[in-house]
């Protein structure tokens, strides 16, 4: 299930993308069958072992195209273990709502792309996630550990994004379904995950997700402008003259400091 449009971001094949806070790698996976070298970067280290068993599975089965890779890494969104400008692409995939210091943290992303490269941000977008914390207590931190700390209006995320030395391009909404879905796990207690309702409704989600049948797809195409579950801003890092730095990487993203990392090519 992919938040991210990767046309509007850019991404061409040979280029190396950093998905920050990946958790599981959805968007690096996708980047890599699309060419990319993909760069899932997350704290966790047995989500990192996912993303490399995956990454092992998908070359196995010729998914991965020739020239792209799974280079997943262990590393801090406030303190990327990457050289400056080492990526074309950075998705940044439901991570800000979590992290207290975001700005800090858009900073690292600005200092690892490219200029002229691309950033997609996504974030719980303002309508959703304000009827999530109204329904239930527990769903904000601290009351969930790791929970969101706070709620974006796409205004402020702009703002977020001008203030790194971003600037905003385009932005949309995704997956219209589930927004409903968290409201009724809200309601009903958010660890009900036996409630009839919810299991009904869960099952209609991973129908959706496997299937794509035409229906859902149009239901969803109607519901996400207005009631999507994340919002995503699409940004560029401004070419300026005399930074002294290439338009493009001239070598594969490295890794410094304490950081676990392990290519996986095609």
């Amino acid at each position: 299930m992919l938040t991210v449009d990767y046309d509007k971001l850019g991404l061409e094949p040979g280029d190396r993308l950093l998905d920050i806070g990946a958790g599981l790698g959805r968007h690096a996976f996708e980047a890599a069958r699309r060419g990319a070298i993909a760069v899932p970067c997350d704290l966790g280290h047995d989500e990192l072992i996912g993303c490399l068993d995956t990454f092992g599975a998908m070359s196995a089965a010729g998914e991965i195209p020739t020239g792209a890779s799974g280079v997943p890494v262990r590393g801090s969104a406030l303190e990327l273990p990457f050289c400056d400008a080492s990526f074309d692409r950075v998705i940044a995939a439901e991570v800000l709502e979590h992290i207290p210091a975001d700005v800090a943290a858009l900073a690292e992303l600005h200092r690892v792309l490219r200029p002229g490269g691309t950033l997609a941000v996504t974030v719980p977008a303002w309508l959703p996630e304000t009827l999530c914390w109204k329904l239930s207590r527990d769903y904000p931190a601290p009351a969930a550990p790791g929970g969101h700390i706070r709620i974006y209006s796409l205004t402020v995320l702009r703002a977020r994004l001008l203030q790194a030395g971003f600037q905003p391009t385009a932005s949309h909404r995704a997956h219209g379904l589930h927004s409903p879905y968290w409201w009724l796990k809200c309601a009903v207690g958010l660890h009900r995950d036996d409630h009839p309702l919810v299991l009904a409704y869960h099952r209609a989600l991973v129908w959706d997700i496997v299937r794509r049948p035409r229906v859902t797809r149009l239901a969803d195409r109607l519901l996400s402008p207005v009631i999507g579950k994340s919002v995503v801003v699409y940004a560029s890092r401004p070419r300026r003259a005399g930074d002294g730095i290439p338009d493009r990487p001239a070598e594969q993203p490295n890794a410094t400091g304490q950081t676990e990392g392990v290519d996986v090519a095609a």
